[in-house]
């Protein structure tokens, strides 16, 4: 007797079941490429962050203090930096809809950093 595995169905899955032939289905699931089997620990960090792991290791590596980085630190400081990026954007955005725009200006980060205590210390780096 063969055990049965449970998969999740996603809903384009379940379009392709609805409105396409089995040999429709199939093209595209061709298309869209290799899929990924094994554990979620196993993906690569790059795929995990949006910024250049190779650059933010050569950043780090202009400290004299550092000497090695690890990956798993790269990816740490990566993803620590797009965190920070998509809080203080957040935040001046607030700034830039009450002037009824939609696009951030330098002025809505200096507001941001003058209201909010977190970002106390770039006061002044923006000048």
């Amino acid at each position: 007797m063969a055990a049965a595995v449970a998969t999740p169905v996603t809903s384009t899955e379940l379009d392709h079941d609805r409105c396409g032939s089995e040999e429709e289905s199939r093209g595209a699931e061709e298309e869209s490429g290799p899929q990924q089997t094994g554990p979620p620990a196993a993906v690569s960090h790059s795929r995990l962050s949006k910024l250049p792991l190779s650059r933010i290791k050569a950043i780090m590596k202009t400290d004299p203090d550092v000497s090695l980085a690890s990956q798993e630190s790269v990816f740490i400081i990566a993803k620590a930096t797009e965190l920070f990026v998509e809080m203080i954007a957040k935040d001046a955005l607030v700034y830039a809809q009450q002037g009824k725009r939609k696009t951030l200006q330098r002025k809505d980060l200096d507001n941001a950093i003058e209201a909010i205590d977190e970002f106390a210390f770039l006061e002044g780096t923006l000048d």
